[in-house]
């Protein structure tokens, strides 16, 4: 079984949900794909591409902690499950998340740890630290630990440190981190701030995705110049925490469904099994078995 671990999927704009996201806006313009993206366009991408399931995770296009729609699509379609976005500083967080992990197909939620906090999803910067301080929101962790919530991270590879101190403070919940941490091509591997990711792999909750690759990459399909970062991966996480992901069709301005779903076959030194567990054995594994 084929499973996408990292898509985005939205509604059109209503009076309750309105898009507010203007950097958004001006991105989605330039995406080979309806501007109105729903959760049956992706079923249908998937279905051409032989995907059998996929994660929708919130698209900040309306306020970001407007969950609605990503929380509809995993509720009334039974190939798709749900990332949401919550603010650990709210003093709702911790119901919010409980309200939101109710839900069957909800899995957990997302951290934009590379977002400043009063430009959620709206720009990057590495020099950001908040998430050092949502470490000490006890309350809004200890409903993570309650009802089992993956958490997902999106942060730069210089940020790994801040990462590692939520780990090491909550290692018995189930991280995911995003887009090899905005690595590329030139990011050295073995040393600097990316290796901080084999302090990562030390806990077993901990797992990568090598997701978002063609805005990664510098080359063509298939990403050649990314290939030594997914082996190294392999190598210091194990196949059996590696997790495919498309990012589509965020990744839709530099490449087709199809692109961001076969690159991975063009990996040397990759065997058939390691691809069966990165494309879909390891997400279960790791998420959905707990």
């Amino acid at each position: 079984m084929i499973v996408d671990s990292h898509t985005h999927a939205w509604a059109a704009p209503s009076e309750d949900h309105p898009w507010v996201n203007g950097p958004l806006l001006d991105v989605v313009d330039e995406f080979d794909v309806h501007t109105v993206y729903t959760a049956e366009r992706l079923l249908d991408d998937m279905d051409r591409n032989g995907v059998d399931e996929a994660v929708i995770v919130g698209y900040p296009i309306c306020d970001w902690r407007d969950n609605r729609y990503t929380v509809e699509a995993a509720r009334e379609h039974d190939r798709l499950y749900g990332i949401v976005m919550v603010d650990q500083f709210a003093d709702d967080a911790a119901d919010r998340l409980r309200e939101y992990m109710a839900v069957d197909g909800v899995l957990g939620f997302r951290l934009g740890a590379a977002c400043p906090y009063d430009e959620m999803w709206k720009r990057f910067d590495p020099n950001v630290d908040w998430l050092r301080r949502a470490i000490g929101e006890a309350e809004f962790w200890e409903a993570a630990r309650e009802t089992d919530a993956t958490v997902q991270i999106l942060c730069d590879h210089s940020q790994l440190d801040q990462a590692l101190e939520l780990v090491e403070r909550y290692p018995d919940l189930t991280y995911l981190f995003d887009h090899f941490s905005h690595a590329g091509p030139q990011t050295p591997i073995e040393d600097g701030t990316f290796a901080r990711y084999a302090e990562l792999a030390e806990y077993d909750s901990v797992a990568v995705k090598v997701s978002e690759i063609p805005h990664m990459s510098e080359e063509a399909f298939p990403y050649a110049d990314m290939h030594d970062h997914v082996r190294w991966f392999v190598d210091t996480f194990g196949r059996e925490r590696v997790v495919w992901g498309s990012d589509y069709p965020n990744v839709s301005d530099a490449a087709g469904y199809g692109d961001a779903r076969h690159w991975l076959d063009r990996v040397e030194g990759i065997s058939e099994t390691d691809r069966e567990w990165i494309t879909g054995r390891a997400f279960r594994e790791h998420v959905l078995s707990g």
